[in-house]
């Protein structure tokens, strides 16, 4: 009973980080079509009911009206435009009570069966609060939309929030790999284990500065392909100084593209290094998933960039549709990296 209690529990955090991972995306649609401010107050519990009827409709939208978004670029809007991005913002955050409510009714039904064991108790509580966390950060990106002069987020805030996203998935993962993960297949690798820390390292960096490149739309700035405009360097930062990394637009892109090269050389050189390594079916399931994701990420990269030049403000076109693949397959690479990182060790351990 307690072993196949553990697999119900496994499948129970496997099924929350698949919908975790639809959040992001979902995320990543309320963003690529301008949703995010469409609703301007923060009602957990209430706010899952839409407006009902013609006029409660026209007072939230009345409401979107009074940000600086409608006034300095969505004046053209009409009702149904209106209801279109208020979908999107509104099934955003209802996936993220559904989510809570994923989490908490069986939580609450294995305690009482005892389905748990001791050691599963403080990895499901940070879970609880790194959801909460990321909720609450959520909002707080929101509200930096809300003022009479900005019409989107703060992209600062934005990569805050995404951030906060794929801790929280990646701590599920690493708890379900505990789970299922026998002791045998942890390979004892310190090179590997060193190596695999940098690339996560530059990774994390890498996401932020998707994030920031997201939240400014800094993708259509430099829409050509392998040259940046003609360049193939970036002299703003040296004419601007350490804000042009993170404020300025050409900069952050110069900075992702290059990122992206250096992850796939040091990446590809890594699974060259890791390729005789045959004795743990796990390692050899996230290495061959790494070295895909991360050919279908450069190739949705460049994809993304030469494309750029086509957004339609108010529409989920191809851009859109490639922008959110790209989104998908980064996610994808960085949770097989964390695998990877679980299943390597620089020296024996016990699960």
């Amino acid at each position: 009973m307690k072993e196949n209690s553990t697999r119900i529990v496994a499948n129970w955090i496997l099924f929350g980080i698949i919908m975790l991972v639809i959040q992001v995306l979902l995320g990543g649609i309320t963003r690529l079509t301008g949703s995010g401010l469409s609703i301007t107050e923060w009602q957990p519990i209430m706010g899952t009911i839409p407006p009902l009827n013609h006029q409660d409709w026209e007072a939230a939208f009345l409401k979107y009206k009074e940000t600086a978004q409608y006034k300095y670029l969505n004046t053209q809007f009409i009702l149904s435009d209106f209801k279109f991005i208020f979908f999107w913002e509104w099934f955003h955050r209802l996936w993220a009570i559904l989510i809570g409510l994923v989490f908490l009714i069986p939580f609450m039904y294995f305690l009482i069966k005892k389905y748990f064991k001791g050691w599963m108790i403080a990895p499901l509580v940070i879970l609880f609060l790194l959801g909460a966390l990321q909720g609450a950060v959520g909002w707080i990106m929101v509200q930096s939309g809300l003022n009479p002069n900005d019409v989107y987020v703060s992209h600062i805030r934005l990569a805050a929030h995404f951030m906060a996203a794929m801790i929280l998935i990646a701590y599920a993962l690493v708890f379900w790999l505990q789970m299922k993960v026998e002791k045998q297949n942890i390979i004892i690798q310190p090179a590997l284990k060193s190596w695999a820390s940098v690339i996560m390292l530059l990774m994390i960096i890498q996401i932020m500065y998707g994030a920031f490149m997201a939240g400014l739309k800094a993708a259509p700035v430099a829409p050509t392909w392998p040259s940046i405009n003609g360049m193939w360097y970036q002299p703003s930062f040296f004419n601007e100084g350490f804000k042009s990394l993170f404020y300025n637009k050409i900069t952050i892109h110069f900075i992702h593209r290059n990122l992206a090269y250096l992850l796939t050389i040091i990446i590809l050189i890594w699974w060259f290094k890791a390729r005789n390594i045959t004795y743990s079916k796990e390692f050899n399931q996230a290495r061959k998933w790494l070295l895909i994701f991360l050919f279908i990420q450069v190739a949705l990269g460049i994809s993304t960039i030469l494309n750029s030049q086509k957004i339609v403000a108010g529409k989920f076109g191809i851009y859109e549709w490639i922008a959110q693949l790209h989104q998908l397959a980064g996610m994808m690479l960085f949770l097989s990296l964390v695998a990877v990182l679980f299943l390597t060790r620089a020296r024996s351990v016990n699960l």
